[in-house]
Order: structure tokens, then sequence, then C-alpha cells
């Protein structure tokens, strides 16, 4: 990995591997820190750090049985609304799952994407199931890989009122809303940084009332923002009036009990979401469209629960929290009752 100026860190703990990870980035490099639910927790105040420093990060999260030390072994996807929420204030960060061990590559490219272009933390939900797992996989032709390379900030951004060139650390791209990265040492780009409310355009430090619910506002906003492909759907016929909508390492049983079910002259689609924050801008013509929404998850129903509240769709949920992903003929079982029931 040297040869590629990959640099790894073995830290001491959960909280110095992401103290390190975000000095990388305020370095100037795409840092990435790796853990499981209990470390998620422990990080939590740095990825706070991060969204208000915004900063790219990558948090990669293989979720396992909690809570607590719970199941280290064994898979579960019950670390969403922690990804989602885990963070005291408003601290909204993207969110981007795998769907097998292969889309493990291009998931992680994707989550890349959005860090460096929004430079935001980014989570990267995966699970035992997938981390141990494998299955054959197309190395890619590398002219054919997302071109992941930045514009650092060279100079002043800003002109003042007698005319003086200044650097404002949180100028902002007026598409992506992103900041400028400044990497400490450039001449003329010296800002300041901490986790104190910063002024919208100059980061001075800043307890204004309406400056601090700007800042609240356009942090969500970016995220709000961030442009992601549309959902496709699988509905061969065009006809079914059932949607089974998953996220993660359920796509091959649910995939495999669709197939099930379509042989047995069922119809129901199918869709599988990766980006889980934001959501497709389509998501919700896509629910409209099918009179029953089925969401199977290693968990108590935690995408069913964003998907009610925001699309107020009647998602039923169909949960497993067994430490064992499902299996296609249970899966087919269930989706069969709720086509019918």
């Amino acid at each position: 990995h040297k040869n590629f100026g990959v640099r790894t860190f073995q830290a001491e703990d959960e909280i110095a591997g992401i103290g390190a990870a975000l000095g990388a980035a305020f370095g100037g490099s795409l840092a990435v820190t790796t853990t499981s639910g209990p470390g998620v927790a422990l990080k939590s105040e740095t990825i706070g750090l991060a969204v208000s420093l915004e900063l790219p990060l990558l948090v990669v999260d293989i979720q396992r049985g909690g809570p607590s030390t719970g199941l280290p072994t064994k898979t579960e996807q019950a670390d969403l609304l922690q990804a989602m929420y885990g963070r005291n204030g408003e601290a909204p960060v993207p969110v981007v799952a795998p769907r097998t061990p292969a889309d493990c590559f291009d998931a992680a490219l994707e989550a890349a994407r959005i860090a460096i272009t929004y430079r935001t933390p980014v989570f990267l939900l995966s699970d035992g199931y997938l981390a141990n797992g494998s299955e054959p996989w197309r190395i890619p032709e590398v002219d054919q890989l997302p071109d992941l390379r930045t514009q650092f900030a060279s100079g002043p951004n800003h002109t003042e009122a007698d005319g003086s060139e200044v650097f404002w650390p949180y100028k902002r791209d007026p598409q992506t809303l992103a900041r400028p990265w400044a990497v400490p040492g450039t001449p003329g780009l010296e800002h300041r940084i901490g986790g104190i409310e910063k002024q919208d355009g100059t980061g001075n430090i800043s307890y204004d009332p309406a400056n601090h619910e700007l800042m609240v506002r356009t942090r969500q906003a970016k995220i709000d923002g961030i442009s992601v492909p549309d959902i496709e759907v699988d509905d061969p016929s065009g006809e079914a009036s059932t949607l089974v909508l998953g996220w993660g390492s359920t796509y091959g049983p649910i995939t495999a009990a669709v197939r099930r079910l379509r042989t047995a002259g069922e119809r129901i689609a199918q869709a599988h979401l990766r980006h889980l924050n934001p959501f497709p801008s389509n998501l919700g013509d896509v629910l409209g469209r099918y009179d029953k929404v089925v969401i199977p998850e290693m968990n108590l129903g935690q995408l069913a629960t964003l998907i009610r509240a925001k699309y107020l769709v009647d998602a039923r949920s169909y949960n497993q929290v067994n430490g064992m992903p499902f299996k296609a003929e249970q899966l087919a079982t269930a989706l069969k009752e709720a086509i019918h029931g």
C-alpha cells in the first residue's frame, strides 16, 4: 500500500482511531476508520466534530448483534438509526450500504465520492454476513473508476469591503454547499478549527442565534442536496401490487425469495436501497405505486420506521434478530402471506 500513498495506523482504541482519521482529513487526506456498533458509540463525539468541521471522513461499520458486546461474531442490521442519529445536536451524515461482498467495492467508492464532494463524514454500513462472505468479482478497468481527485483551496476567496483579499474557510460552493478544503501550512489559508459553532463564511467563533440556525440548516441542506441515483425497481409484469424493499445484505435472500414466488406465478416487485441518507429522490413515487410495501430487516424495523415517518407509507416489517441471515424459503413464505393477506 505504500506504493499507492496509503498509510495505515493501528490505534490503541476506538477514540484514538477516529481522532487520527479526522486529523488526517484536516491534513488533506481521505481518511477511513473501521469499527462495529460499540465502536461507533465511542466515536460519536468525534463524528460530530467532523460534521462541524465539514471534513471528508469514512466510517465503516461492520454491524453485529448488540447491544453492548452482544454477538461479536454474528450479523445484524441494528446500527441504522445509530448511524443516522447517534450524535448530539443536529448532526446529519450520509449513509451508504453495500448489498453483496462484491458490491462493497463500489459502495466504498460511492461513499468516498460523497465525502470528498460534499466535505462530510459518511457511514458505510456493512455487516458480519457481508464481511465474512465472498463471491466472484470482476476487477474493474482503472479508466472506468470514478475520479476522486479534488481541488484544494490555494488562495484567498473573498474580497473585504476595503478591497483586501482574504480566505473564508466557510465560503461555500453554491451547488454542493461544501466549504473549501484548506491544507494546513498553505500560506494565507490559516483559519480557526474546533467544535464551537463558526460564523458563516469567516469561520470565526459565533454565539449569534441567527448564525447558529443558519449553520444548522445549511449543514442539513448540504446532506439533503446530495445527488444520488434513482432507485431501480424490478417489476417484470408491471402489475404487482406488493413491493418488497430491502437494504444491505438482505439483497441475496430477498432476491432468491422473489424469484421463487415469481416461478410459482406470484406478482411481486423488488427494490433495494444503497443510499439510506439521503434517500433517492424518486423513492416516494415508487412507494406510492404499490398497495403493500414489505421491508425485511435484521433488526426490529429501523428502515421501516424511517420510511413510515418520511413518506407516510404503511410499510410492513418482517424482522429477525437471531444473529443469522434470512433464508430464502423463510422470506418467500412471509412475502406470500403479505401478498394475499
